[in-house]
């Protein structure tokens, strides 16, 4: 509706004074805002003093019935958090096995799967390794490949 008023040119003049209106008082602007957090806040705190008392009331009338059942329930919350602990484990652990498995299979099927250069570089370092430590031995034992004197080592 206001688009139609300014569209035809009788509603721009009011939506200039309300533009003006409301740059004006700006007390006015943080009035609002105040009451309305205020407001917000208030709500708030009455819902949690609400919750507390609730809570207070539920923990009053549940306590003699837990004592009560308390040889039985101390077992059985136990048991219960066992199994659950033991199915999450080992859901975990399966999907941990999944995800390892497939991710052997796209690297060793060359579709380069994330972290395969990292996988890359760290056996070429240790091959680099292995083969600087040979030469180290070969070198210690005398040279020219004879590891214990009498035969060849061969690599």
């Amino acid at each position: 509706m206001a688009d139609t008023f300014h569209r035809e040119g009788r509603g721009s003049g009011m939506m200039q004074h309300y533009r003006q209106q409301q740059s004006d008082s700006p007390w006015a602007n943080q009035a609002v805002k105040a009451v309305t957090a205020a407001t917000a806040g208030g709500s708030l705190l009455v819902l949690a003093g609400l919750t507390l008392a609730g809570t207070v009331i539920a923990l009053t009338v549940a306590t003699p019935l837990l004592v009560i059942f308390s040889p039985v329930l101390v077992p059985a919350m136990i048991t219960v958090f066992l199994l659950a602990t033991g199915f999450l484990t080992s859901g975990g652990f399966g999907i941990a096995a999944a995800t390892v498995l497939s991710w052997m299979y796209k690297y060793v099927t060359g579709e380069h799967p994330t972290g395969a250069d990292s996988l890359d570089q760290a056996a070429h370092k240790l091959g680099s390794k292995g083969r600087e430590i040979r030469d180290r031995v070969e070198h210690a034992a005398g040279g020219g490949g004879h590891a214990t004197g009498g035969g060849h080592y061969t690599s």
